[in-house]
């Protein structure tokens, strides 16, 4: 078994949005409550249909030998990205996008929308995406990162040299809020 990171593209929407929903809902459970993660899976979660068209988005994909006369279907096991854009988190359906380009010489790619399906959490997937995200958005030429972590992969960030700026609540449609935090990585030295 080993995982293949590839970028995403439109054909993968409908297995992204599942993938999202479940990982949502299996993951985040101990950082939110149902109601916060519902809300936030109509407002603020899903498919950043930018990120793919940018070609900044990437899939990862369990791949297994096939016995022999067998054909294996590749499985979608997350997915996550980072842009060059000014949007800090949030899919196709969220009001706070923010789409004009970033300078890289003077702004911090954004490290975006990472969803990893609950059977492969703590596995090595979210930081093979990471890896992969920074090595992209460096050829790019950008030397900072950031991003709005959810307090779930907030740890994950924070184990990869990501520190905490600020802590945001995303107001959600029922009146509660999302807590996230705004994380940056800043070049050593």
């Amino acid at each position: 078994m080993a995982i293949r990171l590839r970028l995403a593209q439109a054909v993968d929407i409908p297995s992204l949005r599942e993938l999202i929903e479940v990982s949502v809902r299996g993951l985040q459970t101990a950082d939110y409550s149902v109601a916060q993660l519902e809300s936030a899976l109509r407002t603020v979660y899903g498919v950043d249909t930018q990120l793919i068209s940018d070609g900044t988005y990437f899939a990862a994909e369990e791949t297994q030998s096939p016995e022999a006369g067998t054909e294996s279907t590749p499985l979608l096991v997350g997915c996550g990205g980072w842009s060059r854009r000014k949007t800090l988190y949030g899919g196709d359906q969220f009001t706070g996008r923010e789409d004009s380009l970033l300078d890289p010489k003077n702004d911090a790619a954004k490290i975006r929308a990472f969803f990893i399906h609950p059977a492969w959490a703590r596995r090595g997937v979210g930081s093979k995406i990471l890896a992969a995200c920074e090595a992209a958005a460096r050829a790019a030429g950008f030397t900072s990162y950031e991003m709005g972590a959810t307090l779930t992969g907030a740890k994950l960030f924070g184990a990869k040299g990501y520190v905490a700026v600020e802590n945001i609540e995303v107001p959600l449609k029922n009146g509660l809020t999302l807590p996230v935090i705004h994380m940056a990585k800043r070049p050593k030295g």
